[in-house]
């Protein structure tokens, strides 16, 4: 079996003038009616999204109303879609999520571990204080996850069980908005514990593309779908954290776009319809890199170029997004020792 199968290089690294490393990987960009517009790979790669699909698990839990129920703000709704870094802002929310939902940290099945955010991980060492399921990373789709539960009077216990209801009417939304057939995915299990679906990048792409311009979809899916990208764009901290890259990407991009990333290198991209040009549709960009991209570079590089290619060059080259726009490979004294580039240019289908 060919491992690298539906791969094809991505992104380089340069050291004097030859590539030294690459990152392969596969990339689908489709509109909100089905068009392929751009691919690198496979664009039917069938892979896990991971925690980039936090935004569609709540989704059936927003449908039946779950927010207006438990009188939800938009802050509480961004936190169900996030990967945050636990800081205490976050634990804040979730705080209140749970009084109002009427659940506690103890229902949560995500496990814990430190907060992501370095300096919150710091300043609780020195304090003393231990971690709980608050600073878990995934803690705000369990949370949502729990208040479906909750909501429709169903057993908190097992809410992460395949067979659970909530399992269940996530599956089912997840492939409605992928234009497949819930036998389609393949089944998996997440970093936190909680199912997750495998199935091709263009479909997923397309998901990501009906999320961000419903047109066709009924009413129901087109106003959760709109609550929820409102969410996550008026708290885009709230979806990550301080200095994260969806975090900054969404609040540089001013409601342009939603991104949420995944483990082991997917990443997700949603541009709304009108962002490009009067009348452009909404678009779904999702790429999986085959490594994993542990430190994330490869995934930075492509966002940037990706968004430039569309016109966004300016919010890109900002010094707000700067951090994450860095082709230059800099060694421990600052100089200057190879370069970060795209193996191909960018090419949009027409």
């Amino acid at each position: 079996m060919d491992v690298c199968a539906g791969y094809e290089p991505l992104v380089e690294a340069t050291r004097g003038g030859i590539v030294e490393s690459l990152h392969l990987g596969a990339l689908a960009a489709v509109d909100s009616e089905g068009n392929l517009l751009a691919s690198y790979g496979d664009p039917d790669l069938v892979t896990f999204p991971r925690s980039s699909m936090k935004p569609f698990q709540v989704l059936p839990f927003v449908e039946r109303d779950g927010v207006e129920h438990f009188g939800l703000n938009d802050e509480e709704l961004a936190i169900m879609c996030a990967s945050h870094s636990g800081t205490d802002e976050h634990v804040r929310v979730l705080k209140s999520l749970h009084e109002k939902v009427g659940i506690g940290p103890g229902d949560l099945q995500c496990g814990v571990h430190w907060p992501t955010d370095r300096e919150t991980a710091l300043d609780m060492r020195t304090r003393g204080e231990e971690p709980t399921s608050y600073r878990h990373n995934c803690s705000g789709k369990h949370s949502g996850m729990l208040a479906h539960a909750r909501l429709r009077g169903l057993s908190l216990e097992n809410y992460l069980a395949p067979v659970h209801p909530v399992q269940q009417s996530i599956r089912e939304t997840v492939a409605e908005m992928c234009g497949l057939h819930p036998d389609d995915m393949i089944f998996g299990i997440d970093g936190c514990s909680a199912p997750v679906y495998a199935m091709p990048l263009s479909s997923f792409a397309w998901a990501t593309a009906r999320l961000m311009d419903p047109v066709d979809l009924d009413t129901t899916t087109q106003l959760a779908s709109q609550k929820v990208i409102r969410a996550m764009n008026a708290y885009p901290t709230m979806v990550a954290g301080p200095g994260q890259v969806d975090t900054v990407l969404m609040q540089v991009m001013q409601g342009k776009v939603i991104s949420k990333g995944g483990a082991e290198g997917f990443q997700l991209l949603g541009i709304k319809p009108g962002a490009l040009a009067t009348g452009s549709k909404g678009i779904g960009i999702c790429f999986k890199i085959a490594d994993g991209d542990t430190n994330r570079r490869a995934t930075h590089l492509i966002l940037a170029e990706f968004l430039k290619a569309l016109g966004f060059g300016a919010e890109m080259d900002s010094q707000a997004y700067a951090p994450f726009n860095r082709p230059v490979i800099k060694n421990f004294r600052g100089i200057e020792v190879g370069r970060l580039r795209l193996a191909r240019p960018i090419s949009f289908f027409e």
